[in-house]
């Protein structure tokens, strides 16, 4: 059971080299992400995919935050953590009932503790999540895929993140989707 490679949320896309798992469905594990504790060995899995799954889950942000460390819990040092959602100031996002959560890059910054020692010694306001849940995910890459309105919009600069950051900050739906890679830190040497 180590070297495992986990498609949580997998709906009707089944990944080969994966336990795919949903509680709908014909997933190779049926389970209810939101129940605790998830059925894998602590240090287990070296790869999460959780494509367009994190914004529907943990309405009640103690379920989130436990949804957090169970990933956590799970994997092992160094573990990757793919995530796929639609941006918060996307249409798809806002339209669908069952987004109950916006996921973004500083939101899921807060679980590093890395960050969380930083923005302590700054004073800053951000809460310090991964000092307060015992979890260490560093946000290794992340990808902005600009809407087909961006691309309209912009046909000679579809590539400037620069001006899609800037000009998303302002006008909604010009950023589909977010792609997030987190990197699991459990060899911490403290």
């Amino acid at each position: 059971m180590s070297d495992l490679r986990l498609n949580l949320g997998c709906g009707f896309k089944l990944l080969e080299g994966y336990v795919n798992v949903d509680r709908f469905g014909n997933p190779d594990l049926k389970f209810d992400l939101e129940t605790f504790p998830w059925p894998w060995p602590d240090n287990s899995v070296i790869e999460i995919k959780l494509i367009h799954v994190l914004e529907h889950l943990g309405r009640q942000t103690d379920i989130y935050l436990k949804i957090i460390q169970e990933m956590y819990r799970v994997c092992r040092d160094d573990a990757t953590i793919h995530i796929i959602v639609p941006h918060p100031r996307h249409d798809d996002f806002l339209h669908d009932p069952t987004h109950i959560r916006p996921i973004t890059p500083l939101g899921l910054s807060m679980f590093s503790r890395r960050l969380n020692r930083e923005w302590q010694a700054q004073g800053c306001a951000n809460t310090l999540l991964a000092l307060y849940l015992d979890v260490d995910l560093e946000l290794a890459k992340t990808n902005f895929i600009p809407s087909q309105l961006w691309r309209d919009r912009y046909p000679d600069r579809t590539s400037d993140l620069q001006l899609l950051l800037q000009e998303s900050a302002l006008y909604n739906n010009l950023i589909k989707e977010v792609e997030m890679f987190l990197k699991v830190v459990k060899d911490r040497g403290e």
